[in-house]
């Protein structure tokens, strides 16, 4: 028995949830994930996985293994890269990832630029708005938006996105420009929302306090695409991320309304695993992507600037206080 491929198998079965997500994983007939699962338990002389009809479970000292096998994998593989030379020379392959919209728009083109320019390295680039766990996932590079908790990671605060109240220049002025956040009661509003509702927008009044306005929307739709659409339609007045609106807004077909009410911005952060040598590879790609990026987002931020003789938008003073980075 080759205890590391034992030792893999059974992770991947406890990652992907059942033998048969470890086989598809690993590539592996089943039976052989079966057998390597059977015969590591054998040669400890205790059970470490229960085997329901749904999924894998683990016993208590299946558990206590499992994290033990992640530390050793985690470290063969450090030894490997180091041997293989990744430690000398960015080379290897990238597992980064990135909300959806935002890493169609501003990750990818970069990456594509950093692929040109280290021809030894490869990246899988994984578009989720979802919240990805690092060190499960073997993620090397995320790009995470807003605060983060607490937590052994690093992270690197490249700028910083806001929330846009934006409609189009004929629905205002078919409908009129609210001059306060009460007033949407008496506008069409576009929701961005699934099959749960979300109807509550969130505003800062004249004394920094934050506070929820409820919205009537004539048009939903789960994404921000189809919000921006709506709005650039005519719609109803939309409220979305800068990036999501910030092309309609330099084309003049969004108007960017209420910024003086807006809530604080969120960081944008690229955030991965510590470690006690970084592969080069990964060095590379943060030198790489950070102004890059910081450059997407100044210039995000640019079209936002008061200034702009795009309409006769009233504005109070901007009361966006910058995220801190945790």
């Amino acid at each position: 028995m080759d205890r590391f491929e034992a030792m893999r198998t059974l992770v991947a079965a406890v990652d992907g949830g059942s033998l048969s997500a470890a086989s598809r994983s690993l590539n592996v007939p089943l039976p052989t994930v079966s057998r390597r699962v059977s015969d590591l338990e054998a040669m400890l002389g205790s059970q470490l996985v229960v085997r329901t009809s749904r999924k894998l479970l683990l016993t208590e000292a299946g558990t206590a293994y499992v994290a033990s096998a992640r530390r050793v994998l985690t470290e063969l593989a450090e030894a490997e890269r180091a041997a293989s030379g990744e430690y000398r020379a960015p080379r290897g392959e990238l597992l980064v990832t990135a909300p959806i919209l935002f890493g169609t728009l501003n990750v990818a083109p970069i990456v594509h630029s950093f692929l040109s320019a280290y021809p030894e390295v490869s990246v899988r680039l994984v578009l989720s708005d979802g919240v990805v766990d690092l060190v499960e996932n073997h993620v090397d590079v995320a790009v995470r938006i807003g605060q983060l908790p607490d937590s052994a990671l690093v992270a690197r605060r490249v700028g910083d996105i806001h929330w846009v109240v934006c409609a189009s220049p004929d629905y205002l002025d078919r409908r009129g420009q609210p001059s306060e956040p009460a007033e949407l009661a008496d506008h069409a509003c576009i929701a961005f929302e699934g099959l749960q509702r979300y109807r509550e927008w969130p505003f800062v009044d004249a004394a920094g306090v934050q506070r929820q306005v409820i919205i009537a929307p004539r048009f939903s739709v789960n994404t921000a695409e189809g919000v921006t659409g709506g709005a650039m339609a005519g719609l109803g007045i939309a409220r979305v991320l800068s990036y999501q609106a910030a092309d309609g807004v330099r084309d003049g077909t969004l108007v960017p309304i209420l910024a003086g009410f807006a809530p604080p911005a969120m960081p944008v952060q690229l955030v991965h695993a510590a470690h006690q040598q970084q592969p080069l590879k990964l060095r590379a790609f943060l030198d790489f992507v950070a102004p890059r990026l910081q450059e997407r987002l100044r210039a995000i931020a640019a079209r936002f600037e008061p200034g702009e003789p795009r309409s006769s938008r009233r504005l109070k003073p901007a009361m966006i206080t910058e995220a801190v980075a945790r």
